[in-house]
């Protein structure tokens, strides 16, 4: 993420260092908040809040639009639509997003600034990444809710986009959690860009092909499919997100009755994801040097 002080206008902002009063005091809740709600201000006032907005408006605005050529806007074809296009595309936006979320800051200088307070350096890895969640979150709530508004203007919108959106955020919960884990293991930002592209290849592209080839080739079981879906955040968020829609029926939503793999277990996972990843990241910071 970019530093914030800059000159506009002749005014000088306040530099991205400055520490909020009260940010080595007070309880550990305390603390994480703090650093949450700095890291927060940070994104809005750098505009990643509105980019990140922006971008998920237009693809649910893009899909209704050529949904609806036929003059007649099908919601569940709608929604099946962005829960494909967003199994890409929302892996990708949380890695990139979260990414610099450490690393990028020590090499601003803002985290040698933290980590010289008396404030534990896993509190401050979990407060920032908290942060960033909450932008990421709203982000994905305001730009699937533009295309909500639009399906419900037009007497179209169904419960299948609620659980889309809810699906969005607990999935991009776990891949931000893992780009923020990957940002504390880089020593540099492009080694973790570098990380964060090299796991989207694996979570959207390869995945996917590796599991259903070891099931094909009899290598392993059809009972190893549920393992498979819950072992990558990607295909667990699709699967959540299409088991609402009430229309699908046919290929892996006929292979997984019976799995086991119901949308409770599916939450569970990507909950899972998140805790580990902030977990491992507010861990492993302690043995980086600043």
């Amino acid at each position: 993420m970019t530093d914030v002080s800059a000159e506009e206008d002749g005014v000088t902002e306040e530099p991205a260092f400055a520490l909020p009063t009260g940010v080595s005091e007070g309880s550990a809740l305390d603390q994480v908040a703090t650093v949450a709600r700095l890291e927060f201000t940070l994104a809005v006032r750098n505009r990643w809040a509105f980019a990140l907005a922006a971008l998920f408006a237009s693809l649910s605005l893009l899909v209704i639009a050529l949904g609806g050529q036929g003059g007649v806007v099908r919601a569940d074809a709608v929604v099946v639509s962005l829960v494909e296009l967003s199994a890409l595309l929302l892996p990708l936006v949380a890695l990139l997003f979260g990414s610099d979320a450490v690393v990028g800051r020590d090499e601003s200088g803002w985290l040698g600034v933290l980590f010289a307070l008396p404030v534990p350096r896993g509190r401050i890895v979990v407060g920032t990444y908290l942060g960033r969640l909450a932008v990421f979150t709203g982000a994905v709530v305001a730009g699937f809710g533009v295309g909500g508004l639009w399906l419900a203007a037009q007497g179209r919108f169904t419960a299948a986009y609620l659980g889309l959106v809810g699906a969005a955020v607990l999935g991009g919960a776990a891949f931000l959690a893992l780009s923020v884990l990957l940002s504390t293991l880089a020593a540099e930002k492009t080694h973790a860009l570098g990380g964060a592209l090299l796991l989207w290849v694996w979570v959207a592209l390869v995945h996917d092909l590796v599991s259903v080839g070891l099931i094909a080739a009899d290598l392993v079981g059809p009972d190893w499919l549920a393992a498979f879906v819950l072992a990558n955040p990607a295909t667990a968020f699709r699967v959540l997100a299409l088991q609402s829609v009430p229309t699908v029926t046919g290929g892996m939503a006929d292979v997984l009755v019976g799995s086991g793999v119901t949308p409770p277990v599916l939450v569970a996972a990507l909950v899972a994801w998140s805790l580990a990843g902030t977990w491992l990241a507010s861990r492993l910071v302690r043995r980086r040097s600043v």
